[in-house]
Formats: structure tokens, C-alpha cells, sequence
């Protein structure tokens, strides 16, 4: 893809909940984007950002990939759920300060219905992480949220 988007364009997340620095490429059915570990890291502590927080950022990868879409559609960023993961493996404790982290995403399927599976890993130097995500994307969040609600 060219003419990248900043996460912030095509992403719902905004201010410091918006954990991805930038987007380095994305089609269809996948997206590959990066996170610099800093001291103002959301979740940062002396050790580093505990390695959990990867899922978020490839949550949030998959979401950067549905926004780069409804962009290209002349829409608005959609808003969807995490629902669950499957197998999350990775070989660190913590991603230490000043690790440049590479996620990236590929679509393994995807429900009339909202639902996907997507393909997730994370490299950085002597780090990787790996998992399958499930998430759900509604046709209307607001009539989705009504009825979750009631």
C-alpha cells in the first residue's frame, strides 16, 4: 500500500490508549506495523512493557487494518471487539526499552457475521510472540452494544 495512515486516521483509539507508532504496510488481509518501547510506553515500568501487552498491540493492528479499509472506502474507522486468543507464546517476560517491535497481522478468516481470526506475530530483537486472535466487528456497534446491554 502507499501513502501509509498514521495509526491515529485509522484507528478508534485515541490518546494514549493509541499504542501503535506507525503502520508500514497494509492490504486486505494483512498489516504490518511498529511500537518503539520508550519510558512513556502506556504499561512501561522498569523492566520494560510486560509482554502481555502484546496482545493489545496486535489487537490494535488488527484494528489499524479494518480502519486502513473503511478509509480507502471513504468511511469512518469501524469499531470492533477483541474476543479471544488462542495459543499466545512468546519468549520474553517483558519487551526491554528501546525495542522496535514489528507486529504483524494476516486475515485467516473472516464470517459474514463480523467474525475473524486473524494470524498475529511479533519480532523484535531476540523477541517473538505468536497467537491467533478472534474478533468480532459488528455491522452497527451502537444496535450490537443496545442489545449486549439490555
Amino acid at each position: 500500500m502507499t501513502d501509509m495512515l498514521s495509526p491515529l486516521q485509522v484507528m478508534p483509539h485515541k490518546g494514549k490508549m493509541n499504542l501503535l507508532d506507525k503502520v508500514i504496510d497494509a492490504g486486505p488481509d494483512h498489516l504490518v506495523a511498529q511500537v518503539l518501547i520508550t519510558e512513556h510506553s502506556l504499561f512501561y515500568s522498569d523492566r520494560g512493557v510486560p509482554a502481555w501487552v502484546g496482545l493489545e498491540y496486535m489487537a490494535q493492528a488488527i484494528a489499524a487494518q479494518a480502519g486502513v479499509l473503511a478509509r480507502q472506502c471513504g468511511k469512518e474507522p469501524p469499531v470492533g471487539f477483541l474476543v479471544g486468543t488462542r495459543s499466545y507464546r512468546t519468549n520474553a517476560e517483558y519487551f526491554p526499552l528501546d525495542t522496535n517491535l514489528t507486529i504483524s497481522i494476516e486475515r485467516a478468516y473472516r464470517a459474514d457475521n463480523g467474525l475473524g481470526v486473524f494470524d498475529c506475530s511479533i519480532n523484535g530483537e531476540n523477541i517473538t510472540a505468536t497467537c491467533a486472535l478472534n474478533v468480532f466487528q459488528p455491522t452497527d456497534v451502537n444496535a450490537y452494544l443496545e442489545e449486549v446491554l439490555k
